[in-house]
């Protein structure tokens, strides 16, 4: 089966400055927001103290950042659509200096989650930066650069790691959120002077009620996903906010379909090509953060359990940082196959790519350097399939809706890797061995982990078989 796009024409230009310096500082921008989602991971089990409250209070400074920028990649995309995508990415920079600004400054919870809030609202720089690559860069390097600018994504929270922990390690916690301060003031003042001014706002109104309903949705149903397993999936306050969000969504979708200038057009959204790229990046986000949360586990476990490798926590983000460097050196590589290839059968060499992974750790787990092949190979597989989903993307929607719909695809990738963590902390936590005064998970449940990553990459591969060859409109 084929459909046809429609040609579109690039906007009038204002500013236009190197193609390259371009895509590096969108790159960079992507690259720094993705970091604050990993940053206080190594700090994560000391925040009740560092904060004078409880463990479980504490878990919200990770769990507000990853709902904040699932939150704010739709509403991102959308607004660059109609006041012009530089702005937004100079709104969401400013976002990113603001909120870590005040986790620098924070010791107690409350402006710590008010801070990593705004942490979690400067995702929405990374939809918007893809979209506006399709307009100020040339093709020669849009594909490449689009797939630089996705991989981010994965990048920012493989080398997070490691930086954070060495920061920690050698540093005060504080000094992780001033770092951060830094490079979101070079980010900042990097796109308001390099990143080319284009009269790309297509006008009309913006959909408040719209972009309130489906924050509202998402985050009922986030936040559920996010504590069931520290709430209990059968607790009322689980399946209260799971049902509360799926009716708020579907009351959501209803009046989308009914409004003149939606914050989502729904019936671009559910064009077969783009429903199942959406549907991969779902899948393709579960497998990648499936590998995020058990390697780690893996790599820390205690030898004396038999299958633990007894590392620290900086000697783990060490064999992790390579996989980011591997994620990144195949973004190129990806920009080349969808150029020769097309973005849907590179979306199906990613997906198949990171399921073979899961397959290598199915069978080898037992010393650092396996692990670190297998987080290499899963890496690759990350950098192709992120890549390619835009380019699917912004093939099948308007260039009024390209923010939107590239906001739209991040936010499925947010909701895989959310469920993806769910559902990894079950298994873990399914069957276990007693050492000591803890309860750790035994090798049969890391393997099961491993066997449902590869299922859901699998699971990726399909869908993106089945999305409509393109053919391009004379």
């Amino acid at each position: 089966m084929t459909t046809t796009v429609p040609s579109t024409t690039p906007p009038a230009a204002g500013r236009i400055g190197s193609p390259l310096l371009t895509v590096a500082v969108l790159c960079f921008g992507g690259l720094t927001a993705a970091l604050t989602q990993t940053m206080v991971i190594p700090i994560q089990g000391e925040l009740g103290v560092l904060l004078r409250t409880t463990e479980a209070n504490a878990s919200w400074v990770v769990t507000a950042t990853l709902v904040a920028g699932a939150v704010a990649m739709p509403i991102a995309g959308r607004l660059g659509d109609l006041f012009g995508k530089q702005r937004v990415l100079v709104v969401s920079a400013a976002l990113l200096v603001l909120g870590s600004l005040i986790c620098a400054l924070s010791d107690t919870l409350a402006p710590m989650l008010a801070g990593r809030m705004l942490q979690g609202f400067a995702m929405g720089f990374i939809p918007v930066g893809i979209a506006l690559m399709r307009e100020v860069v040339p093709p020669q390097y849009a594909g490449t650069g689009m797939a630089a600018m996705s991989a981010t994504l994965g990048v920012g929270g493989a080398i997070g790691l490691p930086l954070s922990a060495w920061i920690v390690q050698d540093f005060s916690w504080h000094t992780l959120f001033w770092v951060s301060t830094g490079l979101a003031v070079l980010m900042t003042a990097a796109v308001v002077l390099l990143i080319p001014h284009v009269r790309d706002a297509v006008g009309g109104r913006f959909d408040a009620v719209g972009a309130l309903g489906l924050s509202l949705g998402l985050v009922g149903l986030l936040v559920a996903v996010s504590k069931g397993n520290d709430w209990g999936w059968g607790s009322g306050r689980t399946l209260g906010l799971l049902l509360a969000g799926v009716l708020v969504l579907v009351a959501w979708g209803s009046y989308e379909l009914r409004v003149t200038d939606p914050l989502c057009d729904l019936r671009v959204t559910v064009r077969r090509p783009v429903l199942l790229t959406n549907a991969a990046a779902l899948a393709i986000g579960f497998g990648m953060m499936a590998q995020a949360i058990v390697v780690p586990r893996l790599m820390q476990a205690p030898e004396e359990t038999g299958y633990g490798l007894g590392q620290t926590l900086l000697e783990t983000g060490l064999w992790m940082a390579p996989g980011g460097l591997v994620m990144m050196a195949f973004s190129p590589i990806s920009g080349r196959l969808i150029r020769a290839l097309g973005a849907r059968v590179t979306l199906m060499i990613g997906a198949a790519v990171l399921g073979g992974g899961y397959v290598f750790a199915i069978f080898l787990t037992d010393a650092p350097w396996q692990l670190l092949v297998f987080n290499c190979i899963t890496s690759a597989g990350i950098g192709i399939g992120y890549a390619a989903m835009p380019t699917l993307i912004l093939e099948s929607v308007p260039l009024t809706e390209a923010g939107s719909g590239v906001g739209i695809n991040a936010l499925m990738r947010s909701v895989g890797t959310s469920i993806s963590s769910a559902v990894m902390a079950a298994i873990l936590t399914s069957s276990t061995i007693t050492f000591g005064a803890y309860e750790l998970p035994d090798e049969t449940a890391f393997r099961a982990c491993f066997v449902v990553g590869a299922i859901a990459a699998f699971v990726g591969v399909l869908l993106a078989a089945a999305v409509p060859r393109r053919r391009t409109a004379a």
